[in-house]
C-alpha cells in the first residue's frame, strides 16, 4: 500500500489559544448581556425602607389574621376598559364600603404604576374607566369598610384583550 500524499495538519499551542479565547469569550458576552438585561427589566426595590417595612410586619400579619376571619369575599372585574370590585360576606350579602383605592404595577418595572379612582356604581360596587394593557398586573385594594384597618386585597391578574383571564 502506498502512503498519501497528503499531510496531516498539526494541533499546535496557537490553535488552543484561539479555541481558549472564543470559549470564555463567548460566556464573558452571555454573562454580560444576561447582567444587563437583568439590571434594565427589574428596579430591585421591594419597599422603599426594609427597617420600617420590618417593625410593622406583625401588625400587618396580625390585621391579615382579623380580616381572613370576617370571611369577606372581593370581587374584581376588568372587562371592556372598566375596572370593577364589590365586596361580600361570607353569606354573599354586599358589604357597604365608603372609600375604594386600586393601585395597579406590573410585577417586574414601576413605569407604568397606576392609581384609579373609583366610583360608587349603583349597585354598591365600585368601577373606574381605565383600560389596563394587557398583560400581568399586581392589583392592590383598599376598601375603607368602616374597621380600624381598610379591607386589603392583593391580586396578581393577568389581563388578555382587555379582560381578566
Amino acid at each position: 500500500m502506498s502512503e498519501g500524499t497528503g499531510r496531516q495538519k498539526e494541533f499546535t499551542g496557537r490553535h488552543m489559544l484561539f479555541i481558549m479565547l472564543a470559549f470564555f469569550g463567548v460566556i464573558i458576552a452571555v454573562n454580560f448581556t444576561m447582567a444587563f438585561l437583568a439590571n434594565s427589566s427589574w428596579t430591585g426595590l421591594i419597599v422603599q425602607n426594609s427597617y420600617v417595612a420590618s417593625q410593622t410586619f406583625n401588625e400587618r400579619a396580625a390585621e391579615g389574621r382579623a380580616q381572613a376571619a370576617l370571611g369577606w369575599q372581593g370581587a374584581l372585574g376588568v372587562s371592556d376598559g372598566v375596572v370593577t370590585y364589590r365586596l361580600t360576606d361570607a353569606g354573599g350579602s354586599p358589604i357597604h364600603l365608603d372609600d375604594v383605592r386600586v393601585t395597579m404595577h406590573r410585577p417586574v418595572t414601576a413605569d407604568e404604576d397606576v392609581s384609579l379612582a373609583m366610583t360608587v356604581d349603583g349597585d354598591g360596587g365600585f368601577s373606574a374607566a381605565h383600560g389596563p394593557g394587557d398583560g400581568t398586573w399586581v392589583v392592590k385594594i383598599e376598601a375603607d369598610a368602616g374597621l380600624d384597618h381598610p379591607y386589603r386585597d392583593v391580586r396578581r391578574i393577568v389581563i388578555l384583550n382587555g379582560a381578566l383571564r
